[in-house]
């Protein structure tokens, strides 16, 4: 498709270059001849917040922006260059500071969040992400990106939080340095870059940073043209959103990218793979927000995609999922809808060898004790999440949920068996 010659001019490119994606957008609706009514009813938000959108250049809300530069016709590699960070330089150090909402948190879920995120790894390394996030890195050029990919990925179903965290600056400033290529599979490899950071700082329940990652791997998703980084980058994005409680934001994206894939025709494994893993996030989110029959509904759907997948995962697929993992789910979303009972059900014929990683195998361990948790039994959860422990210590000790009711059991339960040594485990300084 044609690029109109707005966005080749010299005031639009400028723009790009200064990081001002609301200018972008007001030289698109004036080009359009729309006021800001105008573009407000197209998009569904006020006259107001239109206007701010435009007049300023710190970014409150990423997904408002890709909607409206849409909207005017934005071409997503002038966004992305709007919306990226500014290059390295030897002279700048920028940093970035926790945000007021994180200041106002609550003291408790605070502590909890700084205790997990200190035993994950030394403050220095989420400082040194958060760096490259502002700033991006100078590329080390550590050997293949390809192979330090995969590296880091191993590092993540090992579990392997501290290494995985002090791993990701380098690759970022690597996977940003391959894009001048200008080929699409670099633009995908950064997506998949974005999407790995994302899912670890989820883990450890930072989400104002796992928006930010997650907002660039849909950027690079989009200029990559690649079905199988969008729906990986909308997963994490959707996630993030069901944990800052915008449960229908995250659902709409959810079902858009599922649809996506579906009139694609699923004709390869691997996007079949993609369609069944979306299935499960749909269903998860609905039962977050308490939709329990849209929940049950979409895991069954999920359960009759994974049929037709093979039961051992191939190598290096994006997307890992089998009818095992599924059942997983089906184990979580009867935890989200409150019945405890059920999940226990659901997952009492799972085992650690049905799945291949160790992060999958310690998953399998902290959601079933979720549901005894929950079901009030003290025991079964302080064993089961031994258990989880030891395939991977970085599921139990670095999520912020997990560790919760791991102080909750020495707190209440200090006698009861499996208490006190999953808790001097959790808590051993490392």
């Amino acid at each position: 498709m044609p690029v109109d010659p707005l966005w080749n001019s010299t005031t639009a490119l400028q723009f790009a270059a200064q990081r001002q994606p609301g200018a972008l957008i007001r030289i698109g609706r004036q080009h359009h001849c729309w006021t800001l009514a105008a573009l407000a009813d197209r998009i569904g938000c006020s006259l107001s917040t239109v206007s701010r959108l435009e007049r300023r250049t710190r970014i409150a809300d990423l997904a408002l922006v890709h909607r409206a530069a849409r909207e005017v016709g934005v071409p997503p590699h002038i966004l992305m260059t709007s919306l990226a960070p500014p290059p390295a330089t030897a002279t700048t150090t920028t940093r970035v500071t926790a945000s007021q909402r994180d200041a106002e948190e609550d003291p408790m879920r605070r502590r909890t969040l700084l205790a997990a995120t200190a035993t994950a790894g030394p403050a220095a390394l989420l400082k040194g992400l958060d760096d490259a996030l502002a700033a991006t890195p100078a590329p080390p050029g550590a050997g293949p990106l390809d192979s330090r990919l995969a590296g880091t990925r191993a590092l993540y179903d090992h579990g392997a939080h501290a290494r995985l965290l002090g791993a990701l600056p380098g690759l970022i400033g690597d996977a940003h340095h391959t894009v001048a290529s200008g080929r699409n599979l670099d633009q995908a490899r950064l997506c998949a870059v974005y999407s790995l950071a994302s899912g670890m700082l989820i883990k450890l329940g930072s989400y104002d940073r796992t928006r930010l990652t997650a907002d660039r791997a849909r950027t690079w998703a989009e200029i990559s043209g690649s079905p199988l980084a969008a729906a990986a980058a909308a997963r994490e994005l959707a996630i993030v959103l069901r944990h800052q409680d915008q449960h229908g934001a995250a659902q709409r994206l959810m079902l858009s990218a599922t649809d996506g894939l579906e009139t694609s025709g699923l004709r390869t494994e691997a996007t079949a793979a993609a369609y069944t893993q979306m299935l499960c996030t749909v269903a998860y989110t609905a039962a977050r927000a308490g939709q329990r029959s849209e929940a049950l509904a979409m895991t069954e759907e999920a359960r009759r995609a994974a049929r037709r997948l093979p039961q051992a995962t191939p190598p290096g697929r994006l997307f890992a999922i089998s009818l095992a993992a599924v059942d997983l789910y089906t184990v979580g979303v009867h935890w989200a809808l409150g019945d405890a009972g059920a999940a226990l059900d659901a997952g009492k014929n799972l085992r650690p060898e049905q799945f291949p990683t160790a992060e999958r195998k310690a998953r399998l361990g902290t959601d079933m004790a979720r549901a005894w948790w929950a079901w009030q039994r003290p025991e079964q959860t302080a064993h089961t999440l031994l258990d989880a422990y030891r395939a991977s210590p970085g599921e139990v000790r670095d999520r912020p949920a997990i560790r919760h009711i791991v102080t909750e059991l020495a707190e209440r339960h200090p006698r009861t068996s499996g208490v006190r040594e999953l808790h001097a485990a959790v808590t051993r300084v490392i």
